[in-house]
Protein backbone atom coordinates (compact mmCIF):
# COMPACT_ATOMS: atom_id res chain seq x y z
CA UNK A 1 0.00 0.00 0.00
CA UNK A 2 2.91 2.39 0.79
CA UNK A 3 4.81 1.52 -1.97
CA UNK A 4 1.45 2.55 -4.15
CA UNK A 5 1.38 5.82 -2.81
CA UNK A 6 4.50 6.53 -3.31
CA UNK A 7 4.61 5.59 -7.28
CA UNK A 8 1.13 7.58 -7.33
CA UNK A 9 3.00 10.38 -5.59
CA UNK A 10 6.04 9.97 -7.96
CA UNK A 11 3.80 10.46 -10.78
CA UNK A 12 1.82 13.71 -9.37
CA UNK A 13 5.17 15.08 -8.51
CA UNK A 14 6.28 14.79 -12.41
CA UNK A 15 2.90 16.35 -13.47
CA UNK A 16 2.59 20.43 -14.07
CA UNK A 17 0.96 21.99 -11.06
CA UNK A 18 -1.29 23.69 -12.86
CA UNK A 19 -2.62 25.87 -9.84
CA UNK A 20 0.33 27.38 -8.95
CA UNK A 21 0.34 28.67 -12.67
CA UNK A 22 -0.11 32.37 -13.20
CA UNK A 23 -3.15 33.51 -15.96
CA UNK A 24 -0.89 33.93 -18.58
CA UNK A 25 1.05 31.21 -18.28
CA UNK A 26 -2.04 29.25 -18.07
CA UNK A 27 -3.12 31.15 -21.42
CA UNK A 28 0.61 29.91 -23.05
CA UNK A 29 0.06 25.96 -21.61
CA UNK A 30 -2.96 25.50 -23.50
CA UNK A 31 -1.29 26.92 -26.65
CA UNK A 32 0.95 24.29 -25.87
CA UNK A 33 -1.80 21.54 -25.85
CA UNK A 34 -3.36 22.61 -29.01
CA UNK A 35 -5.85 24.77 -27.36
CA UNK A 36 -6.99 28.80 -27.87
CA UNK A 37 -5.59 31.02 -24.78
CA UNK A 38 -9.71 31.37 -23.57
CA UNK A 39 -9.71 27.78 -22.41
CA UNK A 40 -6.89 28.72 -19.96
CA UNK A 41 -9.15 31.77 -18.67
CA UNK A 42 -11.87 29.26 -18.09
CA UNK A 43 -9.75 27.08 -16.13
CA UNK A 44 -8.60 29.74 -14.23
CA UNK A 45 -11.74 31.47 -13.22
CA UNK A 46 -13.16 27.77 -11.84
CA UNK A 47 -9.96 27.41 -10.07
CA UNK A 48 -9.30 31.03 -8.33
CA UNK A 49 -12.86 32.64 -8.31
CA UNK A 50 -15.08 29.71 -8.03
CA UNK A 51 -12.39 27.93 -6.53
CA UNK A 52 -13.55 24.52 -7.70
CA UNK A 53 -11.72 21.32 -5.74
CA UNK A 54 -11.73 19.10 -8.87
CA UNK A 55 -11.38 19.02 -12.88
CA UNK A 56 -14.46 17.21 -12.70
CA UNK A 57 -16.34 20.33 -11.34
CA UNK A 58 -15.16 22.55 -14.60
CA UNK A 59 -18.59 21.68 -15.90
CA UNK A 60 -18.43 23.94 -19.11
CA UNK A 61 -15.40 22.08 -20.43
CA UNK A 62 -16.06 18.76 -21.83
CA UNK A 63 -15.38 15.49 -20.48
CA UNK A 64 -12.72 15.22 -22.85
CA UNK A 65 -10.82 17.28 -22.11
CA UNK A 66 -11.46 17.30 -18.40
CA UNK A 67 -10.04 13.86 -18.58
CA UNK A 68 -6.93 14.78 -20.75
CA UNK A 69 -6.44 17.49 -18.12
CA UNK A 70 -6.54 14.69 -15.09
CA UNK A 71 -3.73 12.87 -17.34
CA UNK A 72 -1.36 15.90 -17.62
CA UNK A 73 -1.76 18.36 -14.42
CA UNK A 74 -1.82 17.72 -10.98
CA UNK A 75 -4.50 19.80 -9.14
CA UNK A 76 -3.91 20.85 -5.86
CA UNK A 77 -7.01 20.46 -3.32
CA UNK A 78 -6.42 20.68 0.74
CA UNK A 79 -8.43 18.32 3.00
CA UNK A 80 -8.95 19.77 6.29
CA UNK A 81 -8.39 16.24 8.54
CA UNK A 82 -8.58 18.26 12.31
CA UNK A 83 -10.79 22.14 13.18
CA UNK A 84 -10.67 23.68 16.41
CA UNK A 85 -12.90 26.50 16.79
CA UNK A 86 -13.36 29.17 19.97
CA UNK A 87 -15.92 29.47 22.36
CA UNK A 88 -14.71 32.89 23.07
CA UNK A 89 -14.40 34.43 19.67
CA UNK A 90 -15.15 31.49 16.92
CA UNK A 91 -11.64 32.02 16.17
CA UNK A 92 -10.91 28.63 13.67
CA UNK A 93 -7.83 26.57 13.43
CA UNK A 94 -7.37 24.28 10.51
CA UNK A 95 -5.29 21.70 10.19
CA UNK A 96 -5.10 20.48 6.26
CA UNK A 97 -3.69 17.29 4.50
CA UNK A 98 -1.42 17.99 1.90
CA UNK A 99 -1.28 15.08 -1.28
CA UNK A 100 2.01 13.85 0.16
CA UNK A 101 0.55 13.06 3.66
CA UNK A 102 1.57 16.11 5.22
CA UNK A 103 -0.27 18.61 6.95
CA UNK A 104 0.11 22.72 7.84
CA UNK A 105 -2.17 25.15 9.58
CA UNK A 106 -4.43 27.59 9.04
CA UNK A 107 -6.40 30.06 10.94
CA UNK A 108 -9.40 32.22 10.20
CA UNK A 109 -10.44 35.20 12.44
CA UNK A 110 -13.10 37.02 12.25
CA UNK A 111 -13.21 40.51 13.08
CA UNK A 112 -15.65 43.84 12.42
CA UNK A 113 -13.25 45.15 9.53
CA UNK A 114 -13.53 42.01 7.73
CA UNK A 115 -12.38 38.02 7.80
CA UNK A 116 -8.79 37.20 8.02
CA UNK A 117 -7.08 34.19 7.55
CA UNK A 118 -3.53 33.44 8.59
CA UNK A 119 -1.67 31.07 6.27
CA UNK A 120 1.67 28.44 6.40
CA UNK A 121 4.52 28.85 3.64
CA UNK A 122 6.09 25.81 4.56
CA UNK A 123 5.81 22.54 6.33
CA UNK A 124 7.71 23.00 9.35
CA UNK A 125 10.88 25.57 9.82
CA UNK A 126 14.50 25.81 9.81
CA UNK A 127 14.50 29.37 11.63
CA UNK A 128 14.97 27.76 15.15
CA UNK A 129 13.28 30.94 16.91
CA UNK A 130 13.51 29.23 20.62
CA UNK A 131 9.26 30.79 21.24
CA UNK A 132 8.26 28.85 18.43
CA UNK A 133 6.58 25.74 17.91
CA UNK A 134 6.32 25.59 14.27
CA UNK A 135 10.22 24.93 14.41
CA UNK A 136 10.59 22.51 16.85
CA UNK A 137 10.79 19.45 14.15
CA UNK A 138 12.84 21.21 11.37
CA UNK A 139 12.17 22.02 7.91
CA UNK A 140 9.96 19.40 5.96
CA UNK A 141 9.79 21.39 2.74
CA UNK A 142 8.33 24.51 1.09
CA UNK A 143 5.09 24.68 0.09
CA UNK A 144 3.67 25.48 -3.54
CA UNK A 145 1.96 28.63 -4.78
CA UNK A 146 -0.90 26.61 -5.07
CA UNK A 147 -0.83 24.87 -0.99
CA UNK A 148 -0.69 28.41 0.19
CA UNK A 149 -3.56 29.59 -2.20
CA UNK A 150 -5.98 26.48 -1.13
CA UNK A 151 -5.54 27.35 2.60
CA UNK A 152 -7.16 30.89 1.68
CA UNK A 153 -9.25 28.79 -0.70
CA UNK A 154 -10.51 25.68 1.71
CA UNK A 155 -11.56 28.19 4.46
CA UNK A 156 -13.77 30.41 2.04
CA UNK A 157 -15.62 27.31 1.51
CA UNK A 158 -15.74 26.13 4.79
CA UNK A 159 -17.22 29.09 6.41
CA UNK A 160 -19.00 30.32 3.13
CA UNK A 161 -17.67 33.91 3.83
CA UNK A 162 -15.63 35.95 1.85
CA UNK A 163 -11.89 36.80 3.02
CA UNK A 164 -10.63 40.34 3.16
CA UNK A 165 -7.24 39.92 4.72
CA UNK A 166 -4.43 37.54 4.54
CA UNK A 167 -1.66 37.37 6.42
CA UNK A 168 1.66 35.07 5.56
CA UNK A 169 2.53 34.10 9.66
CA UNK A 170 1.85 30.59 10.14
CA UNK A 171 4.32 28.04 9.89
CA UNK A 172 7.57 28.87 8.07
CA UNK A 173 9.44 31.77 6.76
CA UNK A 174 8.16 33.12 3.94
CA UNK A 175 10.99 34.72 2.47
CA UNK A 176 12.70 31.58 3.01
CA UNK A 177 10.30 30.37 0.27
CA UNK A 178 10.41 33.67 -2.04
CA UNK A 179 9.92 32.71 -5.75
CA UNK A 180 6.45 30.58 -4.15
CA UNK A 181 5.73 33.18 -2.09
CA UNK A 182 5.82 36.02 -4.81
CA UNK A 183 3.19 33.68 -7.35
CA UNK A 184 1.34 33.33 -4.46
CA UNK A 185 0.96 36.78 -4.02
CA UNK A 186 0.41 37.39 -7.93
CA UNK A 187 -2.18 34.82 -8.01
CA UNK A 188 -4.43 36.18 -4.60
CA UNK A 189 -4.13 40.33 -5.84
CA UNK A 190 -4.77 39.14 -9.37
CA UNK A 191 -7.76 41.30 -11.08
CA UNK A 192 -8.76 37.88 -12.43
CA UNK A 193 -8.93 35.97 -9.27
CA UNK A 194 -10.48 36.64 -5.95
CA UNK A 195 -8.90 40.33 -6.26
CA UNK A 196 -7.55 40.72 -2.48
CA UNK A 197 -6.05 44.09 -2.20
CA UNK A 198 -1.66 44.06 -1.53
CA UNK A 199 -2.44 46.53 1.13
CA UNK A 200 -4.73 43.62 3.13
CA UNK A 201 -1.99 41.49 2.76
CA UNK A 202 0.86 40.94 5.48
CA UNK A 203 3.57 38.80 5.08
CA UNK A 204 6.07 37.95 8.44
CA UNK A 205 9.66 37.91 8.27
CA UNK A 206 12.52 36.20 11.03
CA UNK A 207 14.63 38.87 8.97
CA UNK A 208 16.24 37.25 5.98
CA UNK A 209 17.90 40.48 5.02
CA UNK A 210 19.09 40.07 1.68
CA UNK A 211 15.48 38.71 0.81
CA UNK A 212 13.78 41.44 2.63
CA UNK A 213 15.88 44.02 -0.21
CA UNK A 214 14.87 41.71 -2.87
CA UNK A 215 11.04 41.88 -1.87
CA UNK A 216 11.28 45.69 -1.52
CA UNK A 217 12.43 46.06 -5.33
CA UNK A 218 9.30 44.30 -6.06
CA UNK A 219 7.35 47.61 -5.22
CA UNK A 220 4.76 45.31 -3.72
CA UNK A 221 1.88 47.42 -1.65
CA UNK A 222 1.81 44.71 1.36
CA UNK A 223 2.63 45.06 4.97
CA UNK A 224 6.21 43.34 5.85
CA UNK A 225 6.00 42.76 9.47
CA UNK A 226 9.33 42.01 11.21
CA UNK A 227 10.09 39.59 13.99
CA UNK A 228 12.27 41.40 15.98
CA UNK A 229 11.58 40.53 19.80
CA UNK A 230 14.42 41.88 20.73
CA UNK A 231 16.29 45.43 20.88
CA UNK A 232 19.91 44.16 21.11
CA UNK A 233 22.21 41.72 19.42
CA UNK A 234 23.05 39.93 21.80
CA UNK A 235 19.48 39.27 23.40
CA UNK A 236 18.41 38.83 19.75
CA UNK A 237 20.68 35.72 19.36
CA UNK A 238 19.76 33.79 22.86
CA UNK A 239 16.36 33.78 21.28
CA UNK A 240 16.30 33.95 17.66
CA UNK A 241 19.48 31.92 15.68
CA UNK A 242 18.97 33.88 12.45
CA UNK A 243 20.92 37.02 14.85
CA UNK A 244 23.79 35.05 14.67
CA UNK A 245 23.58 35.62 10.40
CA UNK A 246 22.13 39.36 10.48
CA UNK A 247 22.86 41.86 12.90
CA UNK A 248 20.39 44.63 14.40
CA UNK A 249 21.71 47.44 12.10
CA UNK A 250 21.34 45.80 8.76
CA UNK A 251 17.51 44.82 9.46
CA UNK A 252 17.30 48.39 10.30
CA UNK A 253 18.85 49.39 7.21
CA UNK A 254 16.85 46.58 5.31
CA UNK A 255 13.71 47.99 7.07
CA UNK A 256 14.40 51.38 5.95
CA UNK A 257 15.32 50.50 1.84
CA UNK A 258 11.81 48.75 2.32
CA UNK A 259 9.67 52.09 3.33
CA UNK A 260 12.40 53.58 0.71
CA UNK A 261 11.34 51.63 -2.51
CA UNK A 262 7.43 51.20 -1.04
CA UNK A 263 6.30 53.81 0.86
CA UNK A 264 4.77 51.00 3.19
CA UNK A 265 5.37 51.18 6.75
CA UNK A 266 7.49 48.40 8.60
CA UNK A 267 5.67 46.59 11.34
CA UNK A 268 7.77 45.24 14.04
CA UNK A 269 6.34 42.29 15.84
CA UNK A 270 7.54 42.04 19.51
CA UNK A 271 6.80 38.89 21.74
CA UNK A 272 7.00 39.98 25.56
CA UNK A 273 8.38 36.78 27.43
CA UNK A 274 8.75 38.06 31.32
CA UNK A 275 12.27 38.39 32.47
CA UNK A 276 13.86 38.06 28.76
CA UNK A 277 12.59 41.21 26.95
CA UNK A 278 10.04 43.04 28.42
CA UNK A 279 11.78 45.68 30.99
CA UNK A 280 11.89 49.60 30.84
CA UNK A 281 15.23 49.49 28.90
CA UNK A 282 13.53 47.44 26.27
CA UNK A 283 11.14 49.66 25.83
CA UNK A 284 13.42 52.55 25.45
CA UNK A 285 15.34 50.54 23.04
CA UNK A 286 12.71 49.85 21.13
CA UNK A 287 11.82 53.36 20.66
CA UNK A 288 14.95 53.97 19.26
CA UNK A 289 14.61 51.51 16.76
CA UNK A 290 11.23 52.12 15.88
CA UNK A 291 10.88 55.82 15.75
CA UNK A 292 13.50 56.50 12.55
CA UNK A 293 11.22 54.26 10.74
CA UNK A 294 8.14 55.79 12.22
CA UNK A 295 6.98 51.71 12.23
CA UNK A 296 4.17 50.20 14.33
CA UNK A 297 4.71 47.73 17.27
CA UNK A 298 2.65 45.41 17.68
CA UNK A 299 2.88 43.96 21.22
CA UNK A 300 2.42 40.37 21.61
CA UNK A 301 2.14 38.21 24.99
CA UNK A 302 3.89 35.39 23.96
CA UNK A 303 1.80 32.30 23.86
CA UNK A 304 2.96 29.34 26.11
CA UNK A 305 4.78 25.85 24.22
CA UNK A 306 5.30 23.12 26.52
CA UNK A 307 8.73 22.24 25.20
CA UNK A 308 9.75 25.87 25.77
CA UNK A 309 10.75 27.48 29.10
CA UNK A 310 9.18 31.62 27.52
CA UNK A 311 6.50 32.64 30.48
CA UNK A 312 4.13 35.81 29.01
CA UNK A 313 4.86 38.87 30.59
CA UNK A 314 1.94 39.93 33.30
CA UNK A 315 -1.02 42.07 31.73
CA UNK A 316 -0.19 45.03 33.51
CA UNK A 317 3.39 44.67 32.76
CA UNK A 318 2.40 44.78 29.31
CA UNK A 319 0.72 48.22 29.28
CA UNK A 320 3.62 49.78 31.27
CA UNK A 321 5.57 48.61 28.20
CA UNK A 322 3.05 49.92 25.41
CA UNK A 323 2.91 53.50 27.83
CA UNK A 324 6.07 54.05 27.27
CA UNK A 325 6.50 53.54 23.57
CA UNK A 326 2.81 56.28 22.96
CA UNK A 327 4.75 58.01 25.64
CA UNK A 328 7.82 58.41 23.04
CA UNK A 329 5.12 58.70 19.97
CA UNK A 330 5.48 54.99 18.86
CA UNK A 331 1.93 53.69 17.63
CA UNK A 332 2.45 50.44 19.55
CA UNK A 333 -0.80 48.01 20.27
CA UNK A 334 -1.34 45.03 22.29
CA UNK A 335 -2.38 42.42 19.53
CA UNK A 336 -5.71 41.04 20.37
CA UNK A 337 -5.30 37.32 21.57
CA UNK A 338 -7.79 35.61 19.08
CA UNK A 339 -9.43 31.86 20.23
CA UNK A 340 -6.83 31.81 23.07
CA UNK A 341 -8.88 28.88 24.40
CA UNK A 342 -7.46 26.60 21.30
CA UNK A 343 -3.69 25.50 20.40
CA UNK A 344 -2.77 29.24 19.77
CA UNK A 345 0.58 29.13 18.89
CA UNK A 346 1.89 28.18 15.34
CA UNK A 347 3.14 24.43 15.47
CA UNK A 348 0.94 23.15 18.07
CA UNK A 349 -2.08 22.02 16.39
CA UNK A 350 -0.11 20.13 13.77
CA UNK A 351 2.43 18.64 16.60
CA UNK A 352 -0.56 17.41 18.34
CA UNK A 353 -1.91 15.76 15.45
CA UNK A 354 1.64 14.38 14.96
CA UNK A 355 2.30 13.03 17.67
CA UNK A 356 -1.77 11.64 17.89
CA UNK A 357 -1.66 13.18 21.52
CA UNK A 358 -5.67 13.78 21.48
CA UNK A 359 -8.31 13.69 18.97
CA UNK A 360 -9.26 17.22 18.67
CA UNK A 361 -11.60 17.60 15.74
CA UNK A 362 -13.81 16.53 13.13
CA UNK A 363 -12.68 14.48 9.57
CA UNK A 364 -14.48 16.11 7.30
CA UNK A 365 -13.66 17.39 3.75
CA UNK A 366 -13.68 20.73 2.77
Amino acid sequence: MTEERNRTECREREKTDIKSLTLQELREEMLVKGEKPFRGEQMYEWMHVKLVRQFDEMTNLSKTFREECKDRYHYTSLRMVRVQESQLDGTRKYLFELSDGNVVESVWMKYKHGNSVCISSQVGCRMGCRFCASTLDGLERNLTPAEMLDQVYAITRLTGERVSNVVVMGTGEPLDNYDNLLVFLKILTDEHGLHISQRNITVSTCGLVPQMRKLAEEKLQITLALSLHAVTDEKRRRIMPIANRYKIAELMDACAYYFEQTGRRITFEYSLAAGVNDTGEDALGLVRLAKPLRCHVNLIPVNPVKECDFVRTRQDQVRAFQNILEKNEINGTIRREMGRDIDGACGQLRRRHLSGLQDIGGNEAC
